[in-house]
């Protein structure tokens, strides 16, 4: 079992460097205990140099779906710019930690300590290839579509190849006799971007801030008291059916709202969700 003062240096060097347990518990055996030797341990092998970079703004990179048997997982993985998103390593690192999200149900912790090919965990394999390609990398979120009910579809708009792009959408549907129901939804998704699926499940704080920020531009513009509580009542509808799915006028046909689309093909949207690769970053 590690001594109590090996476990304090190792702890002390992840918090200068960043670096996981495994590489610092490396160092510190290498070096004796030498914090300031242990760092430059790390920084010739790269990795210290790769956690450097933790800090900077990683917006760009790739969303990527696996399906099988009506099961659908989804990540995105972040890099800082497009250039490296169109890298083939990253690519190839991305397409292996897809299969390997589908695996683990979507639970990161699980997808990091999990070894690739290399023989390598993914954790790892992340850190050499920040060092190698010189920018921060990052496994930002997941998520898993089991089959216990309902029918899943999945769309990627643009996709830059198979089971990859920058917007992807997921939907669960009841079961319809329309086949292609569940795609046509997700693609409506992908290009609408719906906060909620109805009013219902819409943040209230969401409402509430879009609220007082109408009031404030009707107040500065000079409208009368009685007239602001009408006007901003009129847009706050008009802004919930925007965000809301099902109030939402239909993609495939402006006459239509997907209310009227669900009630043709008598089926319910059970659960959503869309990536957009680096929003809200």
């Amino acid at each position: 079992m590690p001594s109590k003062d090996l476990l304090e240096n190792v702890k002390k060097l992840r918090e200068i460097t960043g670096v996981g347990f495994k590489d610092c518990k490396l160092a510190i055996d290498e070096t004796g205990g030498d914090i300031e030797k242990s760092i430059e341990f790390l920084r010739k092998k790269g990795i210290a140099k790769a956690s450097n970079k933790m800090s900077r703004t990683a917006s760009e990179g790739l969303c990527l779906v696996e399906s099988r048997n009506n099961e659908i997982s989804l990540i995105e993985i972040n890099s800082e710019t497009d250039f490296v998103a169109k890298n083939k390593e990253f690519i190839s690192f991305c397409k292996e930690v897809s299969k390997i999200n589908f695996d683990k149900k979507s639970n990161l912790e699980e997808i990091k300590k999990f070894k690739m090919i290399s023989g390598q965990t993914v954790e790892d394999s992340l850190i050499d290839l920040i060092a190698k390609i010189g920018e921060k990398i990052t496994l930002r979120r997941s998520i898993f579509f089991d089959n216990q009910n309902g029918i899943n579809s999945f769309y990627i708009h643009n996709a830059l190849e198979e089971n990859i792009g920058k917007i992807v959408s997921i939907v669960r549907t009841s079961k319809s006799d329309n086949v292609d129901i569940g795609k046509k939804i997700s693609m409506h998704i992908s290009a609408m971007s719906p906060l909620a699926l109805d009013k219902d499940s819409l943040d209230k704080k969401i409402i509430e801030k879009e609220t007082e920020i109408i009031k404030a531009e009707l107040t500065n513009s000079g409208k009368k008291p009685e007239m602001i509580v009408k006007i901003s009542q009129g847009k706050i509808n008009k802004f919930i059916s925007d965000n809301t799915l099902i109030n939402q006028v239909w993609i495939l046909d402006s006459k239509k709202k997907v209310s009227d689309i669900l009630k043709e093909n008598s089926i319910k949207i059970l659960d959503f969700v869309r990536y957009k690769v680096g929003e809200g970053i």
